[in-house]
């Protein structure tokens, strides 16, 4: 019923389709009557599947609660999560603290994915993931973790040769260096004098995948680009970069973990999201 398809919920499951679908077959036999229909793939709970269900959750919940505090208080985090994050931020910032997640409970198994692209986190049997900007209704679980600032940036050599920009107006004259993975990236994002959004559409000379390439290309002094802090942070310290059109008020990104609906929440689930919240929070370029 939460997946939608024998095909996603095979995946949670860890089963084959034809597993999942015997399995329903033999409990529609078991009951006389037909918890789902049938079209193009899909399934579609019938009434007698939804009443079911809601006498069932309950019973289930607690029987997972109480299992999972048993396992918990007899030997902690058991079993295996699987987690996928952007590039950048995986490499730079969530690798410690996973590390120190699995230090900490040496009988979980973890699986560690990164990639900028969005994936699919059934399809990819995938736990967790984490998630940079805002975040589409897509039925899953989310909790902000914490706010990443952006700042537009250049070299000081782009900034000597070429100036820097400093109204919204300005910023059409400037070489850009955009995001590749989302298309509105090609659109700067900023908070205007009555608090609400203003687009600026920006022509890139350059576009890169992934936010450590496009910090890269700034600092060689082929444009301004618009970056979250935490991965223009060092250069910013080490003035291999510096902070430009400081008037201008880019919208913050949040950083996000999403997870496929589940009740009650696994308590490893919950482990390494407030242990994720708690690390990422403590950032110097968080807010």
């Amino acid at each position: 019923m939460e997946s939608g398809t024998v095909s996603g919920a095979a995946a949670r499951a860890n089963l084959s389709k034809s597993v999942v679908s015997k399995r329903i077959a033999d409990l529609e036999t078991a009951l006389g009557a037909a918890l789902f229909q049938r079209h193009a793939g899909r399934i579609t709970p019938t009434e007698i599947a939804e009443e079911l269900a809601v006498r069932l959750r309950p019973a289930l919940a607690e029987m997972i609660q109480a299992v999972e505090s048993a396992a918990w208080g007899m030997a902690g985090l058991r079993g295996a999560l699987a987690i996928t994050a952007p590039m950048s931020l995986g490499i730079r910032h969530l690798g410690p603290a996973l590390a120190e997640f699995a230090r900490l409970h040496p009988n979980l198994d973890m699986v560690v994915e990164y990639e900028d692209r969005i994936v699919d986190l059934v399809r990819g049997r995938f736990d967790l993931a984490v998630r940079i900007g805002q975040l589409p209704d897509s039925g899953l679980m989310a909790r902000k973790l914490c706010e990443d600032p952006r700042v537009i940036c250049a070299s000081p050599g782009y900034v000597g040769r070429h100036g820097a920009p400093d109204t919204l107006a300005d910023l059409a004259g400037h070489a850009a260096i955009g995001y590749l993975n989302v298309h509105s990236a090609q659109t700067w994002q900023f908070v205007g004098e009555a608090g609400n959004t203003v687009g600026v559409p920006m022509r890139s000379r350059i576009t890169a995948n992934n936010g450590e390439a496009m910090r890269d290309m700034a600092m060689a002094g082929l444009g301004i680009t618009l970056l979250p802090l935490f991965i223009a942070h060092e250069a910013l310290e080490s003035g291999r970069l510096v902070r430009i059109a400081d008037r201008l008020r880019p919208t913050p990104l949040p950083i996000s973990a999403v997870w496929p609906r589940a009740k009650p929440m696994p308590m490893k689930l919950r482990a390494i999201v407030d242990h994720l919240a708690d690390t990422l929070s403590g950032q110097p370029w968080a807010g």
